[in-house]
């Protein structure tokens, strides 16, 4: 039984469950319905988390190790002859095992003993299986009939079902947490490793970026150039431009929607406007490499201007399309949270409508559209594929719109793409790169809660 299916008939098992302890309870109850300590549902709910949260825990751990333990009973059941080879030949024999028994292509002809491992390894994965369902089954059995039977007037099952959510929460809370942490050490180690190699300041400060190096000693290749100011400076310059497209039309079109509109249009027209969200960032880029591009490289020719096929305004205005939608729709979420006597104070003291959106609904809710603004930098930093198709890959030195930049993603994707050596410069850099963005972020995030926390206190 696959894990899909599983899971699928847990999720019946929990519902059925709920039911039976909703009905248990009643039962116990007698038509005194008030002598039960809590409601109903929650001896239900009770009743589905033991059937679930057992069976799931189960479920985790043996995936976790099934194919551990398969893997070394597999070699172990190997000729003698299979046994004194490294750990790296005996991990491609295993993958080939694998391969064989999945349907794909093998790396080398499976001789007799080779396809009798085959057997076994499909053997033991079809008996794991075969016994991860009965026990998985059994799990969830025994917990529902456990908690089945717990159930009484005078069972503080709503406690109960609370403390489990509430470990359950600080489960996914720390897991979030040191998923975070992994990542950033992930990122933090690697780096140092390239800071080993190439010094900080020619890193930070360097001029030309070259990430090109020889792998080997025999093979003719640059020595690397790692100055990431260009990359820097094309993430800005992309960046600068989006948010010059995006931060007035979005802020501008919240404000008419929040406070002009009618309810009809505004009804209409904030579903269409965040269609734009869901377009696919390939498609802006296409659009951006066959009409934004060609357009304003005509439009320069008209005017007398070199302008590139390729050119961080083709990429900055694409793309601060695409981000509309962030600060247009966060912004009129915020605007219409302003309290309405707000306005209406305002309003009384002879604002007009231009005024009491200018002094008291912006300043009331600059917190929540510096937030969507952050949002829409981020989204920015962070944005692939435009670059690679409207702005190109090379890494110039310019602040000039019209020439062709690239930006730090489109680097790290650039450097990380195919069989790469995690030994050399070239590679390492992406993750130099990484924690660089990493920290521009928090610096954003930190700006943004000063500026929060400012003008919260000044409105509360």
């Amino acid at each position: 039984m696959s894990t899909p299916l599983l899971i699928a008939v847990l999720l019946l098992l929990a519902a059925a469950a709920f039911e039976f302890g909703r009905r248990r309870a009643l039962q116990v109850a007698g038509p005194e319905f008030r002598t039960l300590h809590s409601l109903p549902r929650y001896y239900g709910s009770y009743t589905a988390l033991w059937c679930a949260l057992p069976a799931l825990i189960l479920l985790g751990a043996w995936l976790a190790f099934e194919d551990k333990i398969i893997t070394i009973l597999v070699i172990a059941d190997l000729p003698a002859a299979y046994q004194s080879l490294s750990e790296p030949e005996l991990n491609l024999i295993v993958n080939d095992l694998r391969n064989q028994l999945s349907g794909n292509v093998v790396s080398r002809e499976l001789n007799l003993d080779m396809q009798a491992a085959v057997k076994h390894y499909g053997s033991l994965r079809a008996t794991s299986k075969a016994a991860l369902a009965v026990i998985f089954l059994s799990v969830a059995m025994l917990g529902m009939g456990l908690a089945w039977r717990k159930i009484a007037p005078d069972f503080w099952a709503r406690n109960r079902v609370e403390a489990i959510v509430k470990v359950l929460l600080i489960i996914c809370s720390t897991l979030a947490i040191f998923t975070t942490i992994g990542i950033v050490l992930s990122v933090l180690f690697e780096s140092i490793r390239f800071f080993r190699a190439v010094p900080v300041f020619d890193f930070l400060f360097g001029l030309e970026w070259s990430p090109q190096t020889a792998i080997r000693e025999d093979q003719v290749g640059s020595s690397g150039a790692f100055g990431a100011v260009p990359l820097f400076a094309g993430t800005l310059l992309i960046s600068l431009i989006a948010m010059l497209v995006a931060a007035p039309v979005g802020l501008t079109s919240a404000i008419y929607l929040s406070e002009y509109s009618h309810p009809r249009f505004r009804a209409a027209a904030k579903p269409l406007l965040e269609i734009l969200a869901g377009i696919p960032t390939v498609v802006y880029g296409f659009f951006a490499a066959l009409t934004v591009a060609p357009l304003i490289r005509d439009a320069g020719t008209n005017f007398g201007l070199d302008v590139s096929s390729e050119s961080a305004l083709a990429a900055g205005l694409v793309m601060g399309i695409m981000i509309i939608p962030f600060v247009s729709s966060i912004s009129d979420d915020v605007i219409n949270a302003v309290p309405q006597s707000l306005r209406d104070g305002s309003l009384a003291l002879g604002s007009t409508q231009s005024e009491m959106i200018r002094k008291v609904v912006l300043p009331a809710a600059l917190p929540g559209i510096v937030g969507g603004l952050l949002l829409a930098i981020s989204r920015a930093i962070g944005e692939t594929m435009i670059v690679v198709m409207a702005a190109g890959l090379a890494a110039n030195l310019t602040v000039n719109p019209l020439e062709a930049v690239t930006t730090v993603t489109v680097q790290i994707v650039t450097l990380l793409v195919g069989d790469q050596e995690f030994d050399s410069p070239k590679t390492l850099a992406a993750f130099a790169l990484g924690l660089m963005l990493f920290l521009v972020t928090l610096a954003l995030n930190v700006i943004a809660l000063y500026v929060v926390r400012k003008y919260r206190e000044q409105y509360e």
